[in-house]
């Protein structure tokens, strides 16, 4: 057992002592703090400050990373949702389009919108050949056939040029191939409007919709869909909006400049066409167009696309 002085008890009693009234000293209410108190708060405080900055600093670049992520993600959903809506858009205004013209034909038993979607994977691309062709990994052993348009969820991108039992190779709307063309509809806020795609402007990036007939009006920020006369494309699939409007070389029909729907260069999912109604050989909307021009005539329209065959 330890053996204790009287002369360390009383230094251990009057240290209890000095400690509990240091205590109740410092736990009382007081509106000034003692010098040593100053002394000790002043000097936490200061080393608190020099690492409170670049600890606040790193955290508020975290916090702008992180808001700024935030900030692409919520943006990157929000253009996903504007494509949704201008797909159905062109739907809808097609719809209600068919739907006024077969008011009187209730009998009517096949569309120029039908098909069967068949799934597919871009597997090849050439470089040399970027904006021009694609390779897909359906051919005819899954019922793949020519001249099948194929497209995305956002809408057109070309149509079926080449075909094997496994594979097939796609002909995109980028190509400079001069025969390439698509009948298609500009969808207005009073009526529809026939024209032909043809060709693409390579510095503005943008499809060349021509023979306009220059009576109808045709506006900026207006849908154009493909029409179903060719017999390729079926009726209603989304293919840019007009960004501009301007006359021909020859100024007896309007052109318009079209933004594609789909971004040619990032195509990985398509959907090929099944055609479920008559189909045509041949590509579409090539032919004697000036018949097309707003083909509200029966016959003006089987001779087009007898010149397509």
């Amino acid at each position: 057992m330890p053996h204790f002085t009287n002369k360390k008890l009383i230094l251990l009693l009057v240290g209890t002592i000095f400690l509990v009234a240091l205590i109740s000293f410092s736990l009382r209410d007081r509106q000034n703090a003692s010098v040593p108190e100053q002394f000790i708060k002043d000097t936490v405080g200061f080393a608190q400050s020099i690492v409170a900055k670049p600890a606040n600093y790193i955290t508020g670049i975290f916090n702008d990373i992180n808001s700024l992520l935030n900030t692409y993600e919520e943006n990157k959903r929000l253009k996903m949702r504007l494509e949704d809506f201008a797909v159905l858009q062109a739907e809808v205004n097609t719809l209600q389009s068919e739907n006024e013209s077969l008011k009187e034909l209730v009998d009517k038993e096949d569309s120029l919108k039908d098909f069967d979607p068949l799934k597919a994977t871009v597997i090849a691309r050439n470089p040399d050949q970027w904006e021009e062709k694609i390779i897909l990994n359906k051919g005819s052993s899954h019922g793949v056939k020519l001249n099948m348009a194929v497209m995305t969820a956002n809408g057109l991108i070309g149509k079926i040029s080449l075909v094997t039992p496994f594979t097939s190779e796609v002909e995109l709307l980028y190509s400079n191939n001069p025969n390439y063309r698509v009948s298609a509809i500009v969808q207005g806020e009073k009526s529809d409007v026939f024209g032909l795609i043809e060709g693409y402007d390579t510095e503005r990036n943008e499809l060349i919709l021509k023979r306009i007939d220059s009576s109808f009006k045709v506006k900026k920020g207006e849908q154009v869909v493909t029409s179903g006369l060719g017999g390729i494309y079926p009726k209603g699939i989304l293919i840019g909006e007009v960004t501009e409007v301007t006359t021909d070389d020859y100024g007896l029909t309007s052109m318009a400049y079209v933004k594609p729907a789909t971004n040619f260069s990032m195509l990985e999912d398509v959907v090929i066409a099944l055609r479920t109604s008559i189909s045509v050989d041949g590509s579409d909307g090539t032919g004697t167009n000036a018949d097309l021009t707003n083909g509200s005539d029966e016959s003006e329209t089987t001779d087009t696309i007898e010149g397509e065959e």
